[in-house]
């Protein structure tokens, strides 16, 4: 692709969001971007401004204008993104898996093992995974500094009753998933032996929840001895350059901006 017929990219990135990993899968494609930074209100909500670039005001967002394009497509959605760089850049990466095995090209499955993993985890992270560490973070705020000191053990009571009916059975759930993924992967990553989008894409909400499932409740023991596996894959994910990266990026483009909900340990 020449100078010419490649797109402009704009990475519309909002601290402490997922749009941590739309940059660090970005970087994997080799795709030149821009990015724009935006901070949270001190509500934590996005700032208004990211209406004006899609009607939600959500992060992340992305702006891909073709070549020759006069209007660009605005990109919504951490799933939504990441299946359309992957469809359009991912060829020669191994960001996404070869779909089918030789001979079964179109066939009902005839599906690689990878793919099908890479498919199910694309959606896992966004309709199952994150939504629960969404309803964490607003249940915590009934045991938070801004409720009444008067009411807030009556809050922090129901707050707790909320983790142990609805959170520790769903989170002890799908991280009992990830670990058995892991373990019957045959590699490092939940595809296999090789990084993809998907591994990228789970990287915020696994490493920002990492110190947090303890406090979800009673798991019979530590989260990091019961999930070994998923545990060292967090790890490794922290570890990987291309993580680094993404957080080096940020920092030259404004130091003061948030990667993390709470401090990595």
């Amino acid at each position: 692709m020449t100078a010419n017929e490649k797109p402009k990219v704009i990475l519309y990135w909002l601290e402490k969001s997922r749009a941590q990993g739309i940059l660090w899968l970005l970087d994997e494609l080799k795709i030149d971007y821009e990015v724009q930074v935006f901070r949270r209100e001190p509500t934590m909500f996005a700032p208004a401004d990211l209406k004006k670039i899609h009607p939600l005001g959500k992060s992340p967002l992305l702006s891909i204008t073709p070549a020759g394009a006069s209007e660009p497509i605005i990109l919504a959605e951490s799933g939504n993104i990441v299946q359309y760089l992957c469809d359009h850049f991912g060829q020669d990466t191994t960001m996404k898996p070869k779909r089918y095995r030789e001979g079964q090209e179109g066939k009902v499955g005839g599906e690689t093992e990878e793919f099908l993993r890479w498919q199910y985890f694309l959606h896992f992270n966004e309709g199952t995974y994150m939504a629960t560490l969404v309803q964490t973070m607003l249940i915590n705020a009934l045991k938070s500094s801004q409720i009444p000191f008067f009411i807030r053990p009556v809050t922090s009571m129901v707050a707790r009753q909320m983790f142990s009916i609805a959170i520790l059975p769903n989170i002890k759930a799908q991280l009992g998933l990830l670990e058995e993924r892991l373990k019957t992967s045959g590699g490092d990553y939940l595809c296999g032996s090789n990084l993809t989008a998907v591994d990228v894409l789970l990287c915020f909400g696994l490493i920002n929840a990492r110190n947090a499932f303890g406090t979800m409740g009673d798991f019979g023991g530590e989260p990091s001895s019961l999930y070994p596996k998923l545990h060292e894959y967090i790890a490794r994910l922290e570890a990987h350059p291309g993580w680094k990266r993404s957080i080096d990026k940020i920092s030259e483009i404004d130091s003061g901006a948030g990667i993390y909900f709470a401090a990595p340990s």
